[in-house]
């Protein structure tokens, strides 16, 4: 999954819940960008390329989300 698409998912699953969500690219260092999903919030690598299986399971763990969502 690329991380555009995680962002994707993560975006609806927020609009679906009535969550607040941001990207902000000025906090993250070099391609890298945080991600607010509600309360919470994660880095999330460069969203062009692909997300392995690790850093995707990694996000969604830090943004308490289930993990079959994101499963490719």
């Amino acid at each position: 999954m690329k991380g555009n698409e995680f962002i994707k998912r993560v975006r609806k699953l927020a609009k679906e819940r009535g969550l607040f969500f941001q990207l902000d690219s000025a906090r993250g260092k070099g391609s890298h960008v945080t991600l607010y999903f509600g309360d919470k919030l994660t880095i999330v690598r460069n969203p062009k390329d692909e997300l392995k299986t690790g850093p995707t399971m990694r996000c969604s763990n830090n943004l308490a989300l289930i993990r079959k969502y994101f499963r490719r």
